[in-house]
């Protein structure tokens, strides 16, 4: 059965694009204004959507602000998976290139910085989403950590190293901490090599 289509656009494409739409709203209404600014009827004006779309591709405002929020973690996992990826051998380098493109995701695109380590800590929803996303980033800094213990160490040292980051970068997004950028980001390349200690 062919797939219908309008003005040459098939329907399950222009279902994505509003999806897309969607998300991308959310995403910045959450990060620019706070969680309390996302609802299904600040969205759908934004996004000038009726009603009927909203529900075609989430189940409700909590749905829709859970996938802005994944999205954006899914971007930062990626981001990083690709420094380290990338980095070689060497590790000043790989974590250089971590901190380097971790920094751009939450610094040169505030608005997600702030969904992804601010807006957690305001709403109940993306709190407990957070908890159940961070044994990834933990695991991804916990690989770098070979040679720097037993697996105990391993993990205690990748979970304090995440937590510790993550403050940094929320409280420089949150006006907390003036510092200037550069110093911010060679102060995270330090703590990352602090707590990689083996031996090339």
């Amino acid at each position: 059965m062919t797939e219908r289509s309008w003005g040459g656009t098939k329907l399950a494409d222009r279902r994505a694009a509003r999806r897309q739409t969607l998300l991308d709203v959310a995403e910045r209404l959450a990060g620019e204004e706070g969680c309390a600014a996302v609802t299904v009827r600040s969205v759908c004006r934004e996004a000038r959507l009726t009603d009927r779309y909203f529900y075609e591709s989430f189940t409700g405002r909590d749905d829709l602000l859970l996938a802005a929020f994944e999205r954006v973690a899914d971007e930062a996992r990626s981001a990083l998976e690709g420094a380290v990826a990338t980095g070689g051998p060497q590790r000043e380098v790989r974590a250089r290139a971590a901190v380097s493109a971790f920094v751009a995701l939450v610094l040169d695109a505030p608005h997600k910085g702030r969904l992804l380590l601010l807006e957690p800590f305001a709403d109940p929803v993306l709190g407990a989403r957070s908890h159940l996303l961070m044994p990834a980033f933990t695991d991804l800094v916990g690989g770098q950590l070979a040679g720097t213990g037993d697996d105990i160490d391993r993990r205690l040292a990748a979970h304090a190293l995440v937590g510790g980051l993550a403050n940094l970068f929320a409280g420089w997004l949150h006006g907390t901490l003036d510092v200037p950028r550069e110093r911010l980001e060679a102060h995270c390349v330090e703590l990352v090599l602090a707590a990689t200690t083996s031996e090339e």
